[in-house]
């Protein structure tokens, strides 16, 4: 089997991080790799950066490799200094809603995309109307 685009989540919470995590998984069904990087290394709100490492190195694997949705400003900066630092890890980081670009970043992956076309579906979620 092919393997599938990651998908990494950075965000200020563990909480936060972990509960898309448990929804996305619910939607895209088993074989994408989700991984959770929320919160500080003491529990507290913020950014890790060996958080966000670990969770490229989980969900980046392999040549499909992984995309990233951060939560909030420092998050995007955090996760950028981490792929500058780490520049053999194959991610790329979406510009997309954190919930909603990753629902659907999560379901376009589990059908088999490729990444660029799993970081499009997490960007035009910017787009889906509610109602």
């Amino acid at each position: 089997m092919t393997p599938l685009v990651g998908i990494v989540l950075v965000s200020h919470r563990a909480e936060i991080a972990f509960g898309v995590r448990t929804l996305i998984e619910q939607m895209a069904g088993p074989g994408v790799v989700v991984a959770p990087a929320g919160g500080t290394d003491d529990g507290r709100t913020g950014t890790s950066y060996c958080r966000i490492l670990g969770a490229l190195r989980t969900a980046a694997t392999g040549e499909a490799g992984a995309v990233v949705l951060p939560d909030l400003g420092s998050s995007v900066l955090a996760t950028r200094l981490v792929l500058t630092d780490h520049p053999g890890i194959h991610a790329v980081l979406a510009d997309a809603p954190f919930l909603e670009g990753a629902v659907a970043a999560a379901v376009t992956a589990a059908s088999g995309a490729a990444l660029p076309t799993v970081l499009k579906a997490a960007e035009e979620a910017r787009h889906a109307s509610k109602f």
